[in-house]
C-alpha cells in the first residue's frame, strides 16, 4: 500500500490544517499514512485522536533573534533530523508533505537526503522562518494567500500554488443549531465567541476578564481560555468558559454571531469559512515575526474583520462588540466577505495535487 508521510506541528494551527489534507487524500486512493511531529506538546495527542499513525523527534525551535536557547536548539534540530531520517528511510514513504513550524523543519530535510519528494504549505500571508527553510527541499510550496509568492526568491516562485488553506471537512459542515445545544443556550440569544490558540492567548483572556460584566449584558459569551486560565463563574452567569474546546468547536463557531479572536491562519480561516464576522488582536511585540498582523490587516482590508491594535482596552473589545451587534448590515458584509476569502477547499486541491504528483507511478502512488 502506498505510504505518504506528514509532517510539522508545535500548534493545533500547524496539525489541525494537515489533518484536513488527510482527510481529503481518502477520497482518492487507500494509502498508509504516518505523521512525524514534536515528541514534546500537543502533537501527539492531536494526531493520535485523529487516528493517525504518529511518530515523535526531538525539535528544537528555530528563533530569529538572539537567545542562549539557540545553542541547544542546535543540537535538538540535528537530532530531530537523524530521527527523522531513521523513520523515513525505514517507511520510505513516496511523498512527504510538511504544514510547517519549526519541528518540519528536519524530516524534510532528511527526505530530501533521501531522494523523498517534499510538499510544503505556508498558512501565512508572509512565509516564516521553516517555510523558507523549507524551501530548498521542497518541489512545491502551497500558499494560502495568492500575493504570498511575491515574498519567495525569484528562482522559486515557479514552484508557489495558491491554494488557500486546508480547513477540516466538519467545519464545512458545521450546524449553528448543534453548537447552541453543546452550549446549552436557548436560539435568541446572540452569542460572542472568544478564541486564543489552541494554548489560549493570556492578552485576549485579560480582555475578556476586564469587561465580562458588559459583554454579558449583550451575549452569551463562550470562551475558550486555554488550560489552567478559567476563573470562578456567578452562578447563572452568562459566560461560559472552556479550557479547549474539540470536536465541537465547528458547530459553536456555526452558533456565533460574532468572533473575538486571534488572527493566526488556522483560526480565521475556520471561522471564515462559516461566514462569521470576526474582532481580531493580532499577537504582536518583540516574540513574534508580525505574521498574524499581516494576516489581520489583509482580512481588515477585505472587509471580513475589525482589527484591534496597540494598546487595546478591554472597552476597545466591549465597544467594538456591541458596535457590531447593533449593525446588521455591517454583519452581513462581513459575513460574506468572509466567506469570499475562503471559498477554496485548499483540503481537497492539495490532496489532487498530491494524487496527481508526475513522478507517482516510480514512487509508488497509483
Amino acid at each position: 500500500m502506498l505510504t505518504i508521510a506528514f509532517a510539522g506541528g508545535g500548534t493545533g494551527g500547524h496539525i489541525y490544517p494537515g489533518l484536513a489534507v488527510i482527510a481529503n487524500l481518502s477520497t482518492f486512493f487507500p494509502c498508509r499514512i504516518f505523521w512525524i511531529g514534536a515528541n514534546t506538546g500537543m502533537d501527539r495527542a492531536i494526531v493520535k485522536e485523529a487516528g493517525i499513525e504518529f511518530y515523535g523527534i526531538p525539535a528544537g525551535k528555530l528563533r530569529r533573534y538572539f537567545s542562549p536557547r539557540n545553542f541547544a536548539d542546535i543540537f535538538k534540530v540535528l537530532a530531530g533530523f537523524f530521527a527523522a531520517r531513521g523513520i523515513l528511510r525505514r517507511a520510505r514513504p513516496a511523498l512527504l508533505f510538511s504544514k510547517g513550524g519549526f519541528v518540519s523543519v528536519p524530516p524534510c530535510a532528511a527526505a530530501f537526503t533521501l531522494g523523498i519528494p517534499v510538499f510544503t504549505h505556508e498558512s501565512d500571508f508572509s512565509p516564516g522562518l521553516a517555510t523558507r527553510i523549507n524551501l530548498r527541499f521542497a518541489e512545491k510550496i502551497f500558499t494560502a494567500f495568492r500575493e504570498t509568492a511575491g515574498f519567495l526568491p525569484p528562482a522559486l516562485r515557479g514552484r508557489a500554488v495558491y491554494a488557500g488553506n486546508p480547513i477540516r471537512p466538519q467545519f464545512r459542515a458545521a450546524r449553528a443549531e448543534l453548537g447552541r445545544a453543546f452550549l446549552g443556550i436557548g436560539g435568541a440569544d446572540p452569542v460572542l465567541l472568544v478564541l486564543g490558540a489552541s494554548l489560549g492567548a493570556r492578552q485576549i483572556n485579560e480582555l475578556v476578564r476586564g469587561c465580562l460584566p458588559r459583554l454579558t449584558e449583550r451575549f452569551v459569551v463562550v470562551h475558550q481560555t486555554g488550560p489552567g486560565a478559567a476563573w470562578d463563574i456567578p452562578a447563572g452567569s452568562r459566560y461560559k468558559p472552556y479550557p479547549f474546546i474539540r470536536a465541537e468547536l465547528p458547530h459553536v463557531i456555526a452558533a456565533a454571531a460574532l468572533v473575538l479572536c486571534r488572527s493566526g491562519a488556522g483560526t480565521i480561516w475556520e471561522c471564515a469559512s462559516l461566514g462569521k464576522p470576526m474582532i481580531l488582536v493580532p499577537l504582536a511585540g518583540s516574540g513574534t515575526r508580525g505574521d498574524q498582523v499581516e494576516n489581520a490587516r489583509y482580512l481588515e482590508k477585505k472587509g471580513a474583520a475589525l482589527v484591534l491594535s496597540g494598546d487595546v482596552k478591554a472597552e476597545d473589545a466591549a465597544s467594538a462588540a456591541e458596535r457590531l451587534l447593533e449593525d446588521d448590515g455591517a454583519r452581513m458584509k462581513m459575513a460574506a466577505a468572509a466567506r469570499e476569502f475562503a471559498a477554496l477547499d485548499a483540503g481537497r486541491l492539495i490532496a489532487e495535487a498530491i494524487a496527481a504528483y508526475p513522478g507517482r507511478r516510480e514512487r509508488g502512488l497509483p
